[in-house]
């Protein structure tokens, strides 16, 4: 579940709650043996605790031209959605961080402030997933979680990716090809670049419709393996209830 607030969370430290037991090794606090469990198991044994401690929030959206296409209405109406659930989750003590590809907002507002910058809607603007990724490695603090939301078209730096899931919780959610399902287009058509704008005029058959959805279909499943791969939590979304594409990234119903 989206956790947020000031509740236990699963964070190895000196806290109140017993998280585990483990072998003792030179260096462990004495003060945290654990004297019954050593005499069961005949060997020093150390109580590794939870804290209770506030959250760090992270948020990166694609508002390029790309993400404002769809059949019914906008990509980018869904991903706006999936980020207010994310801000949502925000609790009274937590920080949130909305990362563009040059600047960060918000990083010293808490809670309800931080969650009201979080989701400010912002203008269609070109996009730099690699460069908004690179300022998030260096903005958050090690163990925040961070949401990226983007279609993910473009250069994908693999090294930056693996590095961001080791250092970070990333969830990523995908946005679907509004036509991964099928071209409703046939025949001589003119297409129109949703980030640059360029036309031009094309025929499309069904062998062309057919290999089109092919490739949609394959690149997303290997998105998301490699996303998977390094440690990133992923998830998909359309033009339908963001929030509940968030949500069923985390395996909420």
């Amino acid at each position: 579940m989206v956790r947020g607030g000031s509740r236990p969370y699963p964070r190895r430290g000196d806290g109140f709650e017993i998280a585990e037991l483990r072998a003792y090794v030179e260096g462990d606090d004495p003060r945290r043996i654990d004297w019954a469990a050593t005499a069961r198991a005949g060997a020093l044994q150390t109580r590794v605790l939870l804290e209770e401690h506030a959250l760090w929030f992270g948020a990166v959206l694609d508002d390029s031209a790309s993400l404002n296409v769809g059949r019914k209405r906008a990509l980018r109406l869904a991903a706006y959605e999936a980020l207010d659930a994310w801000a949502d989750a925000l609790g009274t003590q937590d920080r949130a961080a909305r990362i563009f590809a040059a600047a960060v907002e918000a990083p010293h507002l808490f809670g309800a402030r931080a969650a009201s910058r979080l989701r400010e809607r912002q203008p269609i603007m070109p996009f730099d997933l690699t460069a908004a990724l690179r300022l998030a490695r260096f903005a958050l603090p090690k163990d925040a979680a961070l949401l990226v939301i983007s279609d993910f078209y473009g250069t994908l730096d693999d090294d930056l990716v693996r590095e961001l899931g080791a250092w970070l919780d990333v969830t990523a959610l995908v946005a679907r090809d509004p036509w991964s399902d099928g071209l409703p287009l046939r025949g001589f058509v003119r297409v129109r670049d949703a980030e640059s704008g360029a036309a031009q005029t094309l025929f499309l058959g069904r062998r062309s419709a057919r290999r089109y959805v092919a490739a949609v279909r394959r690149r997303h499943e290997d998105l998301h393996a490699r996303l998977t791969a390094s440690g990133w939590r992923t998830g998909s979304f359309d033009e339908g209830d963001g929030s509940a594409a968030l949500h069923a990234a985390f395996g909420i119903a």
